[in-house]
């Protein structure tokens, strides 16, 4: 879960949100009061973003928590606060199995469960977005609405159906800049064949005019 900006002070309830970093204390608002107020260098105040939760292997983030909590329930709230401790460690275990009994106290499961319903209420409880991965750099890319589709896999070798346009990065820099370069050429063919292998790709175009075959890179 996205926890930034999100804080707890130590003997007030519910949770905060940052607002402002003043001279002598941090501007805070209330997350359902919407009261500000100056919490102090004297206050006890944790960003949930650091806080993690001790497991008999790596600790686990606040978020992650939140997220097996948030899956568990369907999307719903979770149990309350109040309940017995008995019955907040059983619900705990069942949400991070290896949490360490030693380190991690009933008063550290009502906080969890009482800052989780407090978010899910406030519909708070949004998830992070997965980190794009970086296209790899190549001498011809793929451009417009151009379609890739897995055809089959022999010895190692896969098979792609590429329909849309390529546009090799030369005749890309030509656009950019308005220099002309030897290589720079592009097909329209609405389906074109290319055979990736491992690390390597080698792409077969086909021109409309002269059926003369090209590979990404060439001059």
């Amino acid at each position: 879960m996205v926890l930034k900006d999100i804080m707890a002070i130590s003997g007030q309830q519910g949770l905060y949100r940052f607002i402002a970093q003043g001279k002598n204390a941090i501007i805070v608002e209330h997350l359902e009061t919407k009261i500000r107020s100056s919490a102090f260098s004297s206050a006890r105040v944790s960003s949930l973003e650091e806080i993690s939760v001790f497991t008999e292997e790596e600790d686990m983030p606040l978020g992650k928590v939140l997220d097996r909590i948030h899956e568990k329930e369907n999307s719903g709230p979770t149990i309350d606060y109040k309940t017995d401790p008995e019955g907040l460690k059983s619900w705990f275990e069942e949400i991070l199995p290896n949490y360490n009994r030693d380190k991690v106290y009933v008063s550290d499961i009502k906080k969890i469960a009482q800052w989780y319903n407090i978010l899910h209420k406030l519909n708070l409880l949004i998830k992070e977005e997965p980190e794009k991965k970086d296209t790899p750099e190549g001498d011809t890319e793929v451009k417009g609405d151009a379609e890739v589709k897995v055809k089959g896999e022999v010895d190692g070798v896969v098979e792609v159906k590429v329909e849309g346009t390529f546009e090799d990065k030369e005749n890309k820099k030509e656009k950019n800049t308005g220099e002309k370069t030897t290589g720079g050429q592009k097909s329209h063919a609405k389906k074109q064949k290319a055979i990736i292998s491992n690390k390597e790709a080698k792409a077969k175009t086909e021109s409309v005019s002269g059926k003369k075959h090209t590979k990404p890179g060439d001059k």
